[in-house]
């Protein structure tokens, strides 16, 4: 069975997916999965995965629906506006002194000193028969009457003195979280007993999953799989039969991914596979955020990924640890699970997780690297490739503004690209590419030849054009060139193969949950690293808009997209969106990025982050971005009251000693005014280290306004 539920014509063990679009020698080698995986090794801080009887509990933990980017595992809503808060010393004062009243009131009652009237109603009801002292019906009827006054009078001593406050706030935490306890819900609504199943008639396969959660043999990600399985089944891609055998026959271990692995080698961060969120941090308790969302555990999804997400912060404010690492563990954990496919390219030695974790690293300018990148993008087309490659070469020197782009260079490339490629099946590599781009009379000469002998004249035009190009002024051959030979270096002399002799790899293969790393050359190697990002991103973009299956989410993960960053890149990010697929992309600085394309590429991110440390001039982007909102401001003015008589003095003292305030008269003036949300005073200066001010935006249109995380809560 595959990733959706279809079985495996072999009969053996089910895979999700077709294997990567590699050639068959660079194909993944599935491994046995029957026994459950090992379990990962988690970094201190990070609570245990769920396991047996916890997995059944995190499994039946409450999710609620809560707004974009809050942590819905276990969350509990705020209201949105935050009630007055009473001090410590008010409050706790205020309820002694509210006790010491009733006392006082019940003892004067009791001993007679304010009369016997209270008794009246005591007396008007009791019988004459019940009048003898000795009567023990009247002994009782008493003392349930002074029940009743003794309550009447903590009910209103315990309102006067907010004694349900001082309950709420000291003593209700605690008694709740020793009354905790998980809660079976019925069969009908228990997602450990998987309910769409039965209620299709797969009985058989929920009894078998059912058992394997119970004894501890399915994890996380074994329950995010199945059920991306069945997903499958109820589009009707893929039979109910075929599914239900395969899970009878393999239980928590069916539908595996192709490289048979079911989980990661380790784990970072804390993630929940049924919101498919991963937690980055926590909301600050600060006044410069909502209420509702102060304290809040705030994570990312594949939902608020899907509008893509731009983070900007100086070296060492957390972008890699604190962002990249975990998102890229987690749409790991979604490829497992058959739910997306991952690229994630960073420099050598960033961080950005084991090379186990992934099924195809390409670690460019290292000679032991398994793997080789496609130069092309997999594509058979002379005039996709020249635009791909284009971009990848002089994208950055193209017109910075939104309409600017790269044509000149691409009709300059697939002049050259098609001609090769009819005469030799297949484009050309680096070294061929250098010449052809040079003007070197044996190369241009030979490919007219064999042109003009397979008798292709359209092709010989084009060839034709090429050459009356070379040596006038404004020809682009010569910066392509000078590009070029940023990556014909000794260092590079075995990758970007085109003889079918590497095991390149493709971005054509995001049609598949490929978990894929891509380590850039950056020491030594700073502009053929760039070129390469822009190779990548331009490759991405392209791709993901013709995937067959869109169902899969992809993702592109760029740790340092400096000089990445052009005006197609930008159009392709603002159509990522509709084609179920994102990226992620960090900065050091937005100087980084030309200034026309600034505002375009913080539009084109809906989700936006400010790390700690950001530069006033960029933090004015980020509040120009951000807008304005209408605040309620409030002028106070306190006047302190003298008291002028002994009693006057005396209700001073005692207001002073509750509230620990001399009395004051107080005048409020309250105004409506328009400021930013952030200045960029306050992101460059108020954001304290290991935090961040973050806005997010899902698919669906929802978002949450800039809120200062701590990323290391």
């Amino acid at each position: 069975m595959d990733g959706d539920g279809t079985q495996d014509a072999r009969g053996t063990h089910a895979n999700p997916v077709p294997r990567p679009a590699v050639p068959q020698d660079a194909a993944i080698t599935p491994r046995e999965a029957s026994a459950p995986p090992p379990r990962p090794a988690l970094p201190p801080g990070v609570p245990p995965l769920p396991d047996g009887s916890q997995f059944l509990a995190w499994l039946r933990a409450p999710r609620p629906e809560a707004a974009p980017g809050v942590w819905r595992f276990g969350h509990r809503a705020r209201p949105d506006q935050e009630p007055e808060r009473i001090p410590t010393r008010q409050l706790l004062s205020g309820a002694l002194i509210a006790f010491l009243v009733g006392w006082l009131v019940w003892s004067l009652l009791w001993n007679g000193y304010l009369g016997g009237w209270w008794l009246l109603p005591l007396f008007a009801m009791i019988p004459d028969s019940w009048a003898p002292p000795q009567s023990t019906s009247a002994a009782v009827f008493g003392y349930v009457w002074y029940a009743i006054v003794a309550a009447a009078i903590l009910i209103t001593v315990g309102r006067l003195g907010r004694w349900g406050d001082v309950w709420r706030r000291f003593v209700a935490p605690h008694v709740k979280q020793k009354e905790q306890r998980e809660v079976v819900p019925p069969v009908e609504e228990d997602p450990a007993q998987w309910p769409h199943l039965r209620a299709a008639g797969a009985d058989a396969a929920a009894d078998r999953l059912a058992t394997e959660a119970r004894a501890g043999l399915m994890r996380d990600v074994d329950h995010a799989r199945i059920a991306r399985a069945w997903q499958g089944v109820r589009s009707g891609r893929h039979s109910l039969t075929a599914f239900t055998d395969a899970v009878v026959r393999e239980g928590a271990a069916a539908c595996l991914h192709p490289s048979g692995e079911r989980d990661l080698p380790g784990r970072f961060a804390r993630h929940d596979l049924v919101t498919g969120q991963v937690r980055i941090g926590t909301t600050a308790d600060d006044p410069r955020n909502p209420y509702h969302y102060r304290a809040t555990g705030i994570a990312l999804g594949t939902d608020l990924l899907g509008t893509s997400l731009l983070a900007v912060g100086p070296p060492g404010s957390g972008k890699t640890g604190s962002v990249v690492r975990p998102l890229a563990e987690s749409l790991c954990l979604h490829a497992l699970a058959g739910r997306a496919a991952v690229v994630v390219v960073g420099a050598a030695g960033a961080g950005l997780g084991t090379s186990d974790a992934y099924d195809v690293v390409v670690r460019i300018a290292h000679p032991d690297s398994e793997y080789d990148l496609d130069l092309y993008g997999g594509t058979a087309d002379p005039d996709e490739a020249a635009a791909i490659l284009a971009e990848a070469l002089v994208g950055d020197l193209a017109d910075p503004h939104p309409g600017g782009d790269s044509r000149r260079s691409t009709t300059v490339l697939a002049q050259l690209l098609g001609p090769f490629r009819a005469v030799h099946g297949r484009f050309p590599s680096v070294p061929e590419l250098r010449q052809l781009l040079d003007g070197a009379p044996g190369p241009l000469t030979a490919l007219r030849q064999a042109l003009q002998d397979s008798g292709q004249e359209s092709l010989l035009r084009e060839l034709d054009a090429r050459e009356r190009q070379l040596g006038h002024p404004g020809d682009v051959g010569a910066v392509l060139a000078d590009r070029v030979a940023l990556l014909d270096r000794p260092a590079f002399a075995g990758f970007f193969d085109t003889s079918g002799h590497s095991r390149p790899f493709s971005l054509k293969a995001l049609d598949h949950p490929v978990r894929v790393r891509i380590d850039l050359p950056e020491r030594g190697h700073a502009d053929a690293s760039r070129i390469l990002a822009r190779l990548v991103l331009a490759q991405f973009t392209a791709s993901v808009s013709v995937r067959e299956d869109r169902s899969l989410f992809a993702c592109l993960l760029l740790d340092d997209a400096t000089g990445a960053v052009t005006p197609d890149a930008v159009r392709g990010i603002q159509r990522l969106r509709s084609a179920n697929a994102g990226a992620v992309l960090t900065l050091r600085t937005l100087d980084d990025v030309p200034r026309p394309l600034r505002g375009p590429l913080l539009g084109a991110a809906g989700c936006r982050m400010a790390l700690a440390g950001l530069t006033p001039w960029d933090g004015q982007d980020f509040a120009e971005v951000w807008g304005k909102e209408w605040t309620e401001t409030r002028d106070v003015t306190d006047r302190q009251i003298i008291a002028e008589t002994p009693a006057g003095k005396a209700v001073h003292m005692l207001r002073r000693v509750v509230t620990g305030k001399a009395p004051t008269a107080r005048a409020v003036t309250v105004r409506q005014v328009e400021r930013e949300r952030w200045s960029a005073s306050e992101l460059a200066h108020g954001v304290p280290p290991g935090h961040a001010v973050l806005s997010l935006t899902n698919v669906r249109g929802e978002h949450a306004p800039p809120l200062l995380v701590n990323l290391r809560g």
